[in-house]
C-alpha cells in the first residue's frame, strides 16, 4: 500500500489510542472519587450514634465502593485497549517508514530514467534542428513573399472590423411585481420620459415589458438583441423574481442567479450591460461581468423603491445624453445624494477585466449639439 494509506491508518490508530487513554483516565478519576465517597460514608457511620443512620451510611459506602470497582475495571479495559492501539500504531509507523523509503527510491529511479530520456530527446532534437535548418532557410524567402501579400489583405479586413456598426442602442426593460408592492410601471415611465427628453433620444430604442415573465426575457433577447438588459423587481444576492403568466394574483416565479446567467449566455449576442435594479443584487451583477456581459450594475443592500427608480431614470438620461457608462453611474448616484437619501452608495458598477467603463460611450449626441 502507499504511504498515504499507511499515514491515514496511523492517524486513525493514534486517535483511537488517545481516546482510549482519555477514557481510562476518566474512569480512574471516577474510581478515586467513589472510593473517597465510600471512605467518608464509613467514617460518618462510625461517628453516628443512631444505628439506623449508621446502617444507611454503610449501605451508601458499599454502593460507592461497588461503583469504584466498576470504574476500576472500566479503566483497566480502556488501558488494555490503549496498549493494543499503541502496539498497532508502532507497527503502522514502521510500515509507513518502509513505504516512504520505497516511494523515495521509486521516485529517484523515475527521475533518473526521465533525465536519461530527456538527454536522448535533446540529442535527437538537436540533430533534427540541424537537418531542418537548411530547409527552413530555403523556405524563408517564399514565406516572406506570401506574408507580404497577406498583410495587405489582413489590414483591409481589420479596418472593417474596427469600424463600429451604426445602429440604435437597444434597451430591454423587464419589470416584475406580482404582488404589486413595487412601482415598476412608474420606473418604466420615468425611464421612458428621461430618454425622450435626452439629446440622443433618436439613437435609443426601448423594448418595455411590464409584468415580465421568463418568456419575456428569452423573447426580448432573441427578438431584440438588446445591448442593455434592465430588470426591475424583487431579488437578492442569489435570485430575481419574475411574474407568473397568469391573470391571478401571484407571488412571482423565482429565478436563480445561475439560471439568469445561462439565459443571458445562451444567445449569439449577449448584452453589453446588465442592470439588476433589485435589492442586494450586487453579487449577481459581479458574477455576470467577463463571461457574459462587459458591464453590470446591482445594489449592495436593500434599496428603497423610490431611490431605485430615481437612480435608473437619471442613469439612462445620462447615457442618452452621451455620457460614458461610468459617468452615468456617478451622475445617478449624485442625484440620490442631492435628494438626501441614505441609499446613494448602494448602486455598484462592475466591469470585466481590462475594460474601462469611463471610456465606453453608448450614445453619441447629434452633431449639432457638439458645436
Amino acid at each position: 500500500m502507499s504511504s498515504s494509506v499507511y499515514r491515514a491508518q496511523l492517524e486513525r490508530k493514534r486517535a483511537q489510542r488517545l481516546d482510549a487513554e482519555k477514557r481510562s483516565a476518566a474512569a480512574r478519576t471516577k474510581e478515586a472519587d467513589k472510593r473517597a465517597m465510600a471512605t467518608r460514608e464509613r467514617a460518618a457511620a462510625s461517628g453516628t450514634k443512631s444505628e439506623s443512620n449508621a446502617r444507611m451510611k454503610l449501605r451508601d459506602a458499599a454502593r460507592h465502593e461497588g461503583e469504584a470497582n466498576t470504574a476500576a475495571k472500566e479503566s483497566a479495559n480502556w488501558q488494555a485497549k490503549a496498549a493494543a492501539y499503541l502496539k498497532e500504531e508502532t507497527a503502522l509507523a514502521k510500515r509507513l517508514a518502509d513505504a516512504e523509503a520505497s516511494e523515495r527510491k521509486t521516485a529517484e529511479r523515475k527521475r533518473e530514467a526521465e533525465e536519461r530520456k530527456r538527454l536522448q530527446q535533446a540529442t535527437q532534437a538537436e540533430r533534427e534542428r540541424e537537418r531542418r535548418a537548411a530547409e527552413d532557410a530555403r523556405a524563408t524567402a517564399r514565406l516572406h513573399a506570401q506574408l507580404a501579400a497577406q498583410i495587405d489583405d489582413h489590414e483591409r479586413q481589420l479596418a472593417v472590423l474596427r469600424h463600429p456598426r451604426q445602429e440604435k442602442l437597444r434597451l430591454l426593460m423587464l419589470a416584475s411585481s406580482g404582488e404589486g408592492d413595487l412601482r415598476v410601471a412608474r420606473e418604466q415611465k420615468r425611464i421612458k420620459d428621461a430618454v425622450q427628453f435626452a439629446s440622443g433620444r433618436e439613437s435609443i430604442s426601448l423594448d418595455l415589458r411590464p409584468a415580465a415573465t421568463g418568456d419575456d426575457l428569452l423573447n426580448g433577447l432573441t427578438q431584440g438583441r438588446p445591448h442593455i438588459v434592465h430588470f426591475s423587481g424583487h431579488g437578492n444576492s442569489a435570485v430575481i423574481v419574475f411574474e407568473q403568466d397568469t391573470d391571478e394574483t401571484n407571488t412571482g416565479a423565482v429565478v436563480a442567479a445561475d439560471t439568469l446567467a445561462a439565459a443571458l449566455r445562451a444567445v449569439d449576442e449577449p448584452p453589453l450591460l446588465v442592470v439588476l435594479n433589485a435589492c442586494s443584487s450586487a453579487p449577481q451583477a459581479r458574477q455576470l461581468v467577463g463571461g457574459i456581459a462587459s458591464f453590470a450594475i446591482g445594489h449592495a443592500d436593500s434599496i428603497a423603491d423610490g431611490d431605485a427608480i430615481a437612480y435608473a431614470a437619471r442613469f439612462y438620461a445620462s447615457l442618452a445624453d452621451g455620457q460614458s457608462i461610468q459617468a452615468s453611474h456617478h451622475i445617478a448616484k449624485a442625484a440620490l445624494l442631492l435628494q438626501g437619501t441614505p441609499d446613494a452608495d448602494l448602486p455598484q458598477l462592475y466591469a470585466a477585466v481590462g475594460l474601462d467603463p469611463a471610456a465606453v460611450v453608448l450614445v453619441l449626441p447629434p452633431a449639432n449639439t457638439l458645436a
